[in-house]
């Protein structure tokens, strides 16, 4: 008795390595990864020397396809996934879509989701098929608004990426940037120009999620950034003249948030 004892013992300092390994693997370590976006993940924004991305990158190996620029706002992403499928085909795992605070601060309406209309279909239940009137809905698909703008691009990207991972990511708070005359944007606290505010187009990106069955990170929420409050503009690149886009500080606390969220994600299927 002693000795299975003691043999199960041995057995188990042989397997428990291997499947602690297994246990705490990230899914997404050493994955190639596309990000797509604005200024807060284009490489080329100054305020920052490591973005979220390259932070990931540093932790995780991940090898980081970056396609976001400065001012861009959703109906940008078919171009930015156009030129994802131009430069590296399928050879990549999984898209992540930091995007919508442009589109607050051009004041782009929300819109709708769907249009609905009046149709005929076939159905059957219990009983022989037959036609009946039935009301049906469609995604709005159009550059007028903003749900409309988030309908082409997933739409786009579901269809010319299907088995690819795609996880969309809430816009963070906005503080004050105060660049110039011709660039002078105030905080999130005031409406835009289309009377919403902020929070609007952050609920339209988790609302997208059960839309177009993709998974969402609430890093608005999560990441804990507030550049509202004098004490948390430390985590962004001016506390005078901008507290918009994060520094190495600001973005280094994305992307741990960033680094657990992801864990319960696959990244390849």
């Amino acid at each position: 008795m002693k000795k299975r004892f003691i043999a199960y013992l041995l057995c188990l300092a042989t397997v428990l390595p291997t499947l602690s390994q297994a246990i705490i693997a990230h899914p997404w370590s050493g994955k190639r990864v596309a990000y797509f976006g604005d200024s807060i993940t284009d490489p080329r924004t100054r305020g920052a020397k490591k973005k979220y991305w390259g932070f990931l990158q540093d932790w995780l190996q991940i090898t980081p396809l970056v396609y976001g620029v400065s001012g861009r706002q959703w109906d940008d992403i078919p171009r930015q996934a156009n030129k994802l499928r131009e430069e590296h085909g399928d050879d990549f795992d999984a898209i992540l879509i930091f995007m919508g605070t442009n589109d607050y601060n051009n004041a782009v309406p929300i819109g709708r989701w769907y249009e609905e209309k009046l149709e005929r279909v076939e159905y059957g239940h219990r009983y022989t098929k037959r036609m009946e009137d039935r009301m049906r809905r469609r995604p709005v698909m159009t550059n007028d608004t903003y749900c409309g703008r988030i309908n082409i691009a997933m739409d786009t990207l579901k269809r010319m990426f299907p088995t690819k991972q795609i996880v969309l990511l809430t816009p963070i708070h906005r503080g004050g940037f105060y660049a110039n005359d011709k660039n002078w944007q105030c905080t999130e606290d005031y409406t835009n120009r289309c009377g919403e505010y902020l929070d609007a187009y952050v609920e339209a990106v988790k609302e997208a999620g059960t839309v177009w069955a993709v998974p969402v990170i609430d890093l608005g929420a999560l990441s804990g950034l507030y550049p509202l409050i004098d004490a948390h503009k430390q985590y962004f690149t001016n506390k005078d003249t901008d507290a918009l886009h994060p520094n190495d500080a600001g973005h280094e606390r994305m992307a741990r948030t960033l680094m657990y969220q992801l864990t319960a994600l696959p990244c390849a299927f």
